[in-house]
């Protein structure tokens, strides 16, 4: 019998042949298959690999929308998870399905588990990753915030601004990094001081391909443009390596209707008083019509 009842027929006997699947599927499409069993495991079209992967700890699942949580550990490999990609974040928010498989009849198998990876700590060669179940996604916050800033991120659905268009954007190949979040570029010239600030660095080859960092500084210096992360990239950067550089966007609705032209789609409420507005007070000196305080 197939399935989780052929399972669970198999569990009824007393003396059970029965192992733990998993499958990892990140967000850029890399499918990883895992298994605690001793030799490899294939079924479903897919192969899971034994001993390259990780062991689940206890799952705790409940009735209701409580979130269904537990721990993975295993060690760092070539063939599995990598110290690089997690370091680059390649594993974040990545779909996890885990099983119960009969090892001797993998047909006769069921699903235990599905949700996705949280955080993920390294040490000593090894990882540790929280699992998060499907519920997760309830304890997220819903609805807009009411606040100046706009919350949208640059060139997203919300914001709608297209980043190809000449001017905001440019692809260039690494002339000079330190520390893995300093980069040199002799020839910049073209767009103004601190255009970046805020702004998008993103690897398009080399050991960081798909990693995204943020600008914290973009200066014109002595003898071209300094471009400074928030932090490094994780995979290191080479000389050589493409990057691709995005115009920073400070939140402001000034800067979204004169650097973007994109006021339209601001999604902040620039005109909301701000913390002062509470405590003020009328003033002989100043108008106290109760008119708008923008002027």
């Amino acid at each position: 019998m197939a399935g989780a009842e052929g399972l669970y027929e198999h569990l009824a006997t007393g003396t059970t042949t029965v192992c733990h699947a998993w499958e990892i599927l990140r967000k850029d499409g890399f499918w990883f298959g895992f298994t605690d069993h001793d030799t490899d495991l294939d079924f479903g079209g897919k192969t899971y690999a034994a001993n390259s992967g990780l062991t689940a700890r206890a799952l705790q699942q409940t009735t209701g929308l409580s979130v269904d949580n537990t721990e993975a550990a295993g060690a760092l490999s070539d063939l599995g998870m990598t110290e690089a990609d997690i370091l680059a974040g390649r594993f974040d928010g990545a779909d996890l399905i885990g099983w119960d498989v009969n090892w001797t009849d993998t047909e006769s198998r069921a699903l235990t588990f599905r949700g996705t990876i949280g955080e993920i700590t390294r040490a000593g060669g090894a990882f540790q990753a929280e699992l998060r179940g499907l519920t997760e996604a309830l304890n997220q916050p819903q609805g807009r915030a009411f606040q100046r800033s706009c919350p949208a991120i640059l060139g997203d659905g919300k914001c709608g601004f297209d980043l190809s268009q000449p001017g905001y954007s440019t692809e260039l190949m690494v002339e000079s990094i330190s520390e893995n979040r300093v980069l040199v570029f002799s020839d910049l010239s073209e767009f103004e001081d601190r255009w970046f600030e805020k702004g998008r660095l993103k690897a398009l080859t080399g050991a960081a391909t798909g990693v995204i960092g943020i600008v914290k500084n973009d200066r014109i210096v002595s003898g071209g443009r300094k471009v400074e992360l928030w932090q490094g990239l994780g995979p290191k950067l080479e000389v050589g390596d493409v990057v691709r550089l995005e115009a920073g966007c400070d939140k402001r609705g000034e800067t979204c209707r004169l650097k973007f032209d994109n006021f339209l789609n601001f999604r902040g409420f620039p005109d909301i008083p701000g913390e002062e507005w509470l405590t003020s007070y009328p003033i002989s000196s100043q108008s106290n019509d109760g008119g708008s305080l923008v002027r």
